[in-house]
């Protein structure tokens, strides 16, 4: 489970002490613990792979707006420490689907659903987006569903 995984890292870097990776692991590990409490379940059982893959794309959605702030603000330093831990981050994150392939999924979709007109374009984006389960970025699907209607 990826959960469990994510704790033998964090004993790894205990061990060989990488710091950035420590902190990305306790924070995730934190996060996972916080989950399970606000679905009030005991803080030791262990959460599922799609839960925990859900948090981990929160922490790097979190991670990407934090280093375009830090751009913006001109603090390099602290945008470039988020980077390392995105880049960590990205290593539990299944590969995604480029918007190739998500054209070809969701023109395949159109035409089961026989979606011709926009206004049932979020009709369609829910199909496409059950259908990759994940796999895709929210914001590609959404790019590629509305070239469709264009």
């Amino acid at each position: 489970m990826l959960v469990d995984d994510i704790r033998s890292e964090m004993i790894t870097a205990m061990k060989e002490r990488e710091g950035v990776k420590l902190r990305v692991m306790r924070g995730l590990i934190s996060a996972f613990t916080n989950e399970l409490i606000s679905q009030k379940r005991k803080s030791d059982e262990k959460l599922d792979d799609d839960s925990a893959l859900s948090i981990i794309k929160r922490a790097v959605k979190q991670r990407l707006d934090s280093i375009e702030q830090f751009k913006v603000g001109g603090r390099d330093d602290l945008a470039e420490t988020e980077e390392d831990e995105l880049s960590i981050l990205n290593t539990y994150l299944p590969e995604t689907m480029n918007k190739e392939e998500i054209q070809k999924i969701a023109e395949a979709k159109k035409q089961e659903l026989g979606i011709d007109d926009k206004s049932k374009i979020g009709i369609l984006i829910g199909a496409v987006m059950s259908e990759l389960k994940g796999k895709a970025d929210g914001k590609d699907v959404k790019e590629v569903v509305d070239s469709l209607f264009e």
